[in-house]
């Protein structure tokens, strides 16, 4: 991972969306995992979950048949079924034991699958960086501006993101932190916002801005090309990880393009989940891209904007979640 800057402005404050509350946190996010980092893996043409450990990547479905236990065996079925606590148990009873010895697997060479697979709904949020809104010229928006995306754009770690040269020619990078329910949220509060949060991961948000910008401005069709989503290597459980304190970067072809930090954020993880959820009934495995910070193309004076092209490889960190790394076909 490259060095990632230590920015540290406090992020402003946003406005609370209104509405009724759901239950008590006590009641949200029962069956999250906890002090996990969990990815997606390919055998045999067939997605898989996985658990980073010490010893290595856990098949935590196979673990699972060698210990006598139940696991689901892929991300999407866990986060839909709610079910985080078996594999939690099935990675702690792996690591005591031998019994488990032959689920693990060395990472090197593993073919990683898209982090999530099908999620109900794919939500993002733009111009959510003070600094990005600035350098776009873009008025800082008083509440979260949505989009979507489709399942079809989910893309993988160390995948291909093939551009469509005979539609666009203006291809930009978004580097974002990327949040992954674990828990139905339907008008969440602030205050319990974060509890229904299975875990945090890197993502690309990857534009063709003009697209984006044509015909009086056209977001989706701009954004949610085929491949466009790129998530991953890995799904940091939500205990582990502070999602309005952590330095992000894009570099493009080893140049560092974005260097920022998400107190930066125009509206915090709280209130994009809490404003989203009273538009939008989110489901556990939905997807909330959370916006980019400035450094992108589009921001840059005309005779500095070089578009990406096939042949450029992309590489985004976020702080505690690891590089994503694609290539452009």
């Amino acid at each position: 991972m490259g060095t990632l800057a230590a920015v540290g402005a406090a992020a402003g404050c946003a406005p609370t969306a209104p509405g009724s509350s759901v239950p008590p946190s006590r009641t949200l996010g029962r069956g999250l995992a906890r002090g996990l980092t969990l990815l997606t893996f390919r055998e045999q043409g067939q997605d898989r979950l996985g658990a980073k450990t010490d010893k290595g990547i856990l098949d935590v479905a196979r673990a699972a048949s060698l210990l006598g236990l139940y696991a689901p065996a892929t991300m999407d079925e866990m986060l839909q079924q709610e079910d985080g606590p078996s594999v939690q148990a099935v990675v702690e009873a792996s690591l005591r034991g031998s019994e488990a010895q032959p689920a693990f697997r060395a990472e090197d060479g593993l073919e990683y699958g898209p982090l999530v697979g099908r999620p109900d709904k794919i939500i993002c949020v733009g111009l959510n960086y003070r600094k990005h809104a600035e350098e776009i010229g873009s008025p800082v928006p008083a509440y979260p501006v949505l989009f979507n995306k489709f399942n079809a754009s989910l893309n993988r770690h160390k995948g291909t993101v093939t551009l469509p040269v005979d539609l666009a020619t203006n291809f930009d990078y978004e580097v974002e932190l990327v949040i992954v329910m674990g828990a139905t949220a339907h008008r969440v509060t602030d205050a319990d916002a974060l509890t229904v949060v299975a875990g945090y991961a890197t993502g690309n948000d990857f534009t063709a801005r003009d697209l984006q910008y044509q015909r009086g401005g056209q977001w989706m069709v701009g954004k949610a090309i085929d491949g466009f989503a790129p998530i991953g290597p890995y799904l940091v459980t939500a205990d582990q990880v502070d999602p309005d304190n952590l330095a992000l970067e894009c570099r493009v072809n080893g140049e560092t393009r974005q260097s920022s930090t998400t107190a930066d954020f125009i509206f915090s993880t709280r209130t994009m989940i809490s404003y989203i959820s009273h538009h939008f009934t989110l489901k556990p495995g939905d997807v909330i891209y959370t916006g980019t910070p400035q450094g992108v193309i589009q921001g840059m004076p005309k005779e500095k904007q070089a578009w990406l092209k096939p042949g450029d490889r992309i590489a985004c960190s976020v702080e505690k979640l690891g590089e994503l790394t694609f290539e452009l076909g």
